[in-house]
């Protein structure tokens, strides 16, 4: 009896974030079903921000799963377009995604409830690690847990980088799947500066857009 009991809270916790929830309820609803999407928003996002691990592009599969996946909120392209905002905008990947991730699905309010929540868990698990950090770097088994961690973080990185990939593949553009490999190479090989290749690349396709919209108008 204890252990059903126990497992209760977490069996009701993934039964509310898995429940299908739409835009079009959240709009149709009054006060009540908003703040009801208000405290989903708020409660996945510090779940997901506390508990994931190995750098920003780890938050795209969970938001994946919970937004596209489980809740429908919006597609999987939808999910990649804001991830390759969120990368090239300034600032923390993780941070931008979830604030664009609440901006598609609450408007203002969601910017507000996410970037805040996806703040607080690392600020606070940061704050605790920094009063112990020697011990913690000395412990043997915090380190073979962090190793551990690098490699499931690799693999789930290597899958988001296919993804967009493929999302890149579906463009009529030549010029945009020709940039992923001279970037690749620019960076992996030459060791080009990220920024200097983000500015190369906006500018070829910026040229590519002005040509485009020239050939139109003539």
């Amino acid at each position: 009896m204890n252990s059903i009991h126990t497992y209760t809270p977490i069996l009701s916790f993934h039964t509310y974030q898995t429940k299908p929830y739409t835009r079009e309820k959240a709009r149709k609803g009054g006060s009540m079903t908003k703040l009801k999407h208000y405290l989903w928003l708020a409660s996945i996002n510090l779940f997901i921000s506390t508990f994931t691990f190995g750098g920003g592009y780890v938050v795209v599969p969970m938001i994946r799963k919970y937004y596209v996946e489980k809740k429908r909120l919006f597609s999987n392209d939808e999910l990649m377009e804001m991830a390759a905002v969120a990368q090239s905008s300034p600032g923390a990947i993780a941070i931008n995604l979830s604030v664009l991730a609440g901006k598609k699905v609450a408007g203002l309010p969601g910017v507000f409830i996410n970037a805040i929540c996806s703040i607080i868990p690392p600020l606070v698990i940061l704050g605790l690690i920094s009063n112990w950090y020697a011990a913690f770097a000395a412990n043997v088994t915090v380190m073979a847990v962090l190793k551990g961690m690098q490699a499931c973080v690799t693999a789930l990185i290597i899958d988001i980088v296919i993804d967009m990939y493929q999302l890149i593949r579906q463009e009529s553009s030549r010029l945009l799947r020709l940039l992923v490999p001279i970037s690749f190479v620019a960076n992996a090989i030459f060791n080009l500066n990220v920024i200097y290749i983000l500015f190369f690349s906006v500018g070829l396709c910026l040229l590519d857009t002005y040509f485009q919209q020239t050939r139109e108008a003539s």
